[in-house]
């Protein structure tokens, strides 16, 4: 017998054993999960369809495993905007492993599979192992919040207002503040040295630098 069934907005033909990934339902591995979303079932030439599901239908499937797909990869960039954004995503999925078809309204005959009780003190193990993990987790975090420091050395003074260069919005001008760059003068001597650091860690590319640079050298005469 074979049923076709809808979840996580997908529909799937599955029959008895047959083991699928499926987007992420609730449930421990070994537990027996029903699937109520039938579209149609039958065997052979016999079939029953649903409108759109079948009353009283619903599969069984046994969990076999949680997990995650590939990490999907999403960068979107505006021409001209000085905007670059990278997102991933990973879909949680299930492996299920399809234990029976039901009709007429009938409950599944597997029960979960029993919880030894090592598992219990594995448990125990398992948050006593984790708690030195988390200590340096914190120590590493702590490490990269003191590694995030500015690119430069901000001069002392009154900061100029780096939004008079043309190309420069107040978006660009706050990034600049933020790594250190506040002043004409000190945007007009920066290296080429600078620019590379800058081209490596900021949103501006080399020659978007040289173009405010040559503004600010004339800037900063006034």
């Amino acid at each position: 017998m074979f049923a076709v069934i809808k979840t996580g907005g997908k529909q799937y033909r599955v029959a008895a054993e047959d083991v699928l990934k499926i987007e992420k339902v609730a449930g421990n591995v070994g537990d027996i999960v029903e699937i109520g979303h039938v579209l149609a079932y039958g065997e052979g030439d016999k079939v029953t369809i649903g409108s759109p599901f079948v009353d009283g239908a619903s599969v069984a499937a046994e969990v076999v495993e949680q997990g995650k797909a590939p990490t999907v990869i999403a960068f979107k960039k505006r021409r001209r905007q000085n905007s670059r954004r990278t997102r991933g995503h990973r879909q949680l999925l299930t492996t299920v492993r399809i234990s029976e078809i039901l009709t007429g309204g009938a409950k599944p005959s597997k029960k979960a599979a029993a919880k030894p009780v090592a598992e219990k003190a594995d448990k125990k193990e398992a948050k006593a192992e984790a708690a030195p993990k988390a200590a340096k987790k914190e120590a590493k975090s702590t490490e990269t919040v003191a590694a995030a420091a500015p690119l430069f050395t901000a001069p002392k003074g009154e900061p100029d207002d780096l939004v008079e260069i043309k190309g420069i919005g107040p978006v660009a001008a706050g990034q600049l503040k933020e790594q250190g760059i506040t002043t004409f003068a000190q945007l007009a001597g920066l290296t080429e040295a600078d620019i590379a650091k800058i081209d490596e860690n900021m949103p501006f590319s080399a020659d978007q630098i040289k173009d405010w640079q040559e503004q600010a050298k004339a800037l900063a005469k006034k």
